[in-house]
């Protein structure tokens, strides 16, 4: 899930699988049935009534849910305002949407005022957006709370990076209670959306291969990369196609690519590393794509159990952006 500089071994500490599964296990799905039956239907209804009109919005949202759950699990402490918060760490420097997200809360607090959580809300307009856009649809099992805490180097610390190797990955999804089937899954949603130049010049400049581009990038893509995007090592504000020529599809373009050394940042090429990884690349390629989208569904699905807070613990905000007073 990497964005400017940010993405989003299968031995896992018991004790962290333990602690997701008693929090999934408190999630369910249609939580707001009787306090508030209307609630995903004003979430999707916002998302099918603006998301044709902005379809990139999508990308962003994807992005956003992860980034959160990878911080404190999905709590949406990415959306409080701080200045020591998550919104300013450095993989969320891009991250948009988030009135997006202030405006379905508001239609959602005038249904049902103090019940349905941010985190749930996020949860909900992430798979919605990605779902209308053509993209795989999955469960989502609701009842998260919202947390309190927002923590800047925490965010840097935890969001996987685009210059990471695939230990580094591993161990961070790991530690998250996901394995190397959900890391390669994940990253699929590399197919949609866009970065900037400083999550790939390193690679096109400060790299060991000749012109200091990157051995493991392919030649042609890097010299693309720089005569036509990223034309000198600070640049900051250049927009990047993750999987170009098909970064508005939801399809399997971006691991054809990773096979032909095209993968855009580090942590793309990584997953052809290992020999696990890359026999699941091969066998995504080799499947029809809704075995793609079904796969994908059930990593998201974990993705949005990760060390959720249920029942009593938290707070359902009132706005997103403002823990309550």
């Amino acid at each position: 899930m990497a964005g400017t500089t940010s993405l989003l071994g299968i031995v896992v500490v018991f004790g962290l699988l333990a602690f997701v599964g008693s929090t999934d296990a408190q999630l369910q799905l249609n939580f707001y049935a009787k306090s508030c039956p209307k609630a995903e239907q004003i979430v999707l209804n916002y998302v099918k009534l603006h998301i044709p009109n902005a379809p990139s919005l999508a990308a962003a949202f994807l992005r956003m849910h992860f980034h959160d759950c990878f911080v404190r699990g999905c709590d949406a402490s990415i959306l409080l305002n701080s200045t020591t918060g998550e919104k300013n760490a450095i993989p969320n420097g891009t991250l948009r949407g988030f009135a997006f997200i202030d405006a379905v809360k508001s239609l959602v607090e005038a249904e049902c005022p103090g019940v349905v959580s941010c985190a749930d809300i996020l949860s909900l307009v992430a798979r919605d957006s990605v779902a209308i856009t053509g993209g795989p649809f999955w469960e989502v099992p609701t009842g998260r709370r919202d947390g309190r805490i927002t923590n800047v180097t925490e965010a840097n610390n935890q969001i996987p990076g685009p210059f990471d190797n695939f230990t580094t990955l591993l161990t961070n999804f790991n530690n998250h209670g996901l394995d190397a089937t959900d890391l390669v899954l994940l990253s699929g949603a590399h197919t949609i959306g866009l970065s900037h130049c400083p999550a790939v010049s390193p690679r096109l400049y400060n790299s060991t291969g000749p012109g200091g581009v990157d051995p493991t990038m392919d030649s042609e893509y890097a010299e693309n990369l720089k005569a036509n995007k990223c034309r000198t090592p600070n640049d900051n504000t250049t927009k990047l196609e993750m999987d170009p020529g098909s970064r508005k599809t939801f399809d399997l373009s971006y691991y054809t690519l990773l096979l032909k050394r095209r993968g855009l940042f580090q942590s793309d090429n990584a997953l052809t590393t290992d020999t696990t990884s890359l026999a699941l690349i091969r066998q995504l390629l080799s499947s029809p794509p809704q075995f793609f989208f079904d796969q994908f569904a059930k990593s998201m699905e974990k993705l949005g159990r990760i060390n959720v807070m249920t029942g009593a613990e938290g707070e359902v905000r009132k706005q997103c952006a403002l823990v309550n007073s």
